[in-house]
C-alpha cells in the first residue's frame, strides 16, 4: 500500500535514551563511512591523473570513469532489493570486501603497467558494482543509528567532505611523486577498516518486505512507492539532464585542461578545495534546518556553474580553488537536504529500494556524460561543451524551484 505524500513514515530509530547523533552504533558507522569514502574519493583522481600521466588521452579517461559509474547505475536497483532481503549491513560488508579486492588488483595493475586497457575497465566495473551493492544501505542505516537524521547526515556529509579534501590531494601527490599503485594500496586498507566497523554494528529489528515476495515483486513495489511521490521522481528527472550535460563531463574535461598545464598535483589540490567547501556546507547543514529543505537546497545549487565558468574564462589557479570551495558548499547543502528528505519521508521497509531508485536515476546519466566528454569536446570544442554545462546547471536550479511538489515539500524531522 502506498503512503500519501503528507503522511509521516515510521522509521525504526534508536531509543530516546541514546544520544541524538553520537551513539555507539553511529560512531562505528561514522568510522566505516569515513574510511570507505576516503577510498572512493581517491579513485577518480588517481585513475584520471594516472592515465594522462601514462600518455593516454581524454577519451580514455572518460571511458574509464564510465566503466566505473555505469555498473553502479545499472545494478543499484538490485542492491536496494538485496539490502531489504538480506539486511543492509551484510550487503555493505560484502561490498567492502569486494572493494578491498579490486583495489589490491588495481595496485598490481598500475605497478606493473597497463598493457591492456580492458584489464583496467573490468576492475573499475567491479568497483562500480560493489558500490551499487553498498549505497542503498548507506542511506537506510542512518535512521537506525541516529535520532537526529538531518544532524547525522550533516556530520556524515562533513566527513565525506573531509575525505574529498584529503583523498584527491593525497591521490594527486602520490601519483605525481610515486605511482598510482600506492593510492590503490591505501584504498584497500580503508575498505578493510570499513568492513570491520560495519561488522561491529549492533542494530535492532530492521524493517523488511513481506516474506515470500519474489525479487521482481520487490522491485515493482519499490517502483510504485517511488512513482507515488512526485517530489522524488521530479527531482530525479531534472537531475538526469543535469548529470549528462553538466556534471558528468566536468571531471574529465577539468582533468584534460588542468593536468597538462599545471600537473596532477594542482588537479588534486583543486579537488581538495572542493572538499574544503563541502566541509563548510556540511557544517552549515548541521545547524540550519529550513522548513522547505529542497527549495533551500536548490538555491544553494545556484553556485555550481562557478567552476566551469572559471575554466572557460581562464581564471588563475587560486581563483579556480575559490570557485571549487564555493561549489562544494552548495553541493553539500543540497545533498543533506535531499538525503534527509528521502530518509524521513519514506517508510523504512521500502527505504533501501526507494533510495536505490533515486540513486539509479541520479547517477545513471553520469557515465553517459563522462563518456561523451571526449567526443563532445572534439566535435564542438572544450569551451562550447563547458558553456552548455553552465547553461544546464542554471536551468536545473530554475526547474527545481518552479516544480511545486519540490518547492513546497516541508521537513518532517
Amino acid at each position: 500500500m502506498t503512503l500519501p505524500e503528507t503522511q509521516v513514515p515510521t522509521v525504526a530509530a534508536p531509543a530516546d535514551d541514546q544520544p541524538a547523533i553520537w551513539s555507539r552504533n553511529f560512531r562505528y558507522y561514522f568510522t566505516a563511512r569515513s574510511s570507505g569514502l576516503l577510498g572512493d574519493a581517491m579513485l577518480p583522481v588517481a585513475v584520471s591523473a594516472g592515465l594522462i600521466g601514462a600518455g593516454h588521452g581524454l577519451g580514455t579517461v572518460g571511458f574509464a570513469l564510465a566503466f566505473l559509474f555505469a555498473p553502479f547505475a545499472g545494478f543499484v536497483l538490485f542492491g536496494g532489493v538485496l539490502a531489504d532481503r538480506f539486511t543492509a549491513r551484510r550487503m555493505m560488508i560484502a561490498a567492502d570486501l569486494t572493494n578491498l579486492t579490486t583495489r589490491a588488483l588495481l595496485a598490481v595493475l598500475f605497478f606493473r603497467g597497463i598493457d591492456q586497457l580492458w584489464h583496467l575497465y573490468v576492475l573499475l566495473a567491479m568497483a562500480g558494482t560493489a558500490a551499487a551493492m553498498f549505497q542503498p544501505g548507506a542511506a537506510s542505516t542512518v535512521p537506525l543509528v541516529a535520532r537526529d537524521v538531518q544532524g547525522a547526515n550533516g556530520v556524515l556529509r562533513t566527513s565525506e567532505a573531509l575525505t574529498t579534501l584529503i583523498g584527491p590531494a593525497l591521490a594527486g601527490v602520490l601519483v605525481g611523486a610515486a605511482a598510482t599503485g600506492w593510492v590503490m594500496v591505501i584504498a584497500a586498507v580503508t575498505f578493510g577498516i570499513s568492513a570491520i566497523c560495519l561488522f561491529l554494528l549492533r542494530l535492532g529489528p530492521v524493517p523488511a518486505p513481506p516474506p515470500g515476495d519474489s525479487l521482481w515483486r520487490n522491485l515493482v513495489v519499490g517502483w510504485h512507492e517511488f512513482r507515488s511521490r512526485s517530489w522524488l521522481w521530479g527531482v530525479i528527472l531534472i537531475w538526469m539532464a543535469f548529470t549528462v550535460f553538466s556534471w558528468g563531463p566536468l571531471q574529465p574535461i577539468s582533468a584534460g585542461l588542468v593536468v597538462p598545464e599545471h600537473g596532477s598535483t594542482v588537479f588534486g589540490v583543486l579537488n581538495c578545495a572542493l572538499g574544503a567547501g563541502t566541509v563548510a556546507g556540511g557544517l552549515l547543514a548541521i545547524r540550519y534546518k529550513p522548513e522547505r529543505p529542497l527549495a533551500a537546497g536548490a538555491v544553494a545549487m545556484a553556485v555550481f556553474p562557478l567552476y566551469p565558468v572559471g575554466l572557460v574564462a581562464g581564471w588563475p589557479v587560486w581563483l579556480l580553488g575559490v570557485a571549487q570551495f564555493v561549489v562544494g558548499i552548495g553541493l553539500t547543502f543540497w545533498s543533506v537536504m535531499w538525503a534527509t528528505s528521502v530518509q524521513t519521508q519514506v517508510p523504512g521497509e521500502v527505504l533501501n529500494r526507494i533510495h536505490a531508485y533515486e540513486v539509479a536515476g541520479s547517477v545513471c546519466m553520469f557515465p553517459v556524460g563522462s563518456a561523451l566528454a571526449g567526443p563532445a569536446t572534439t566535435a564542438f570544442g572544450t569551451t562550447r561543451t563547458l558553456e552548455l554545462g553552465i547553461l544546464v546547471a542554471l536551468l536545473t536550479v530554475a526547474a527545481l524551484l518552479l516544480a511545486r511538489p519540490v518547492r513546497k515539500l516541508r521537513r518532517v524531522a
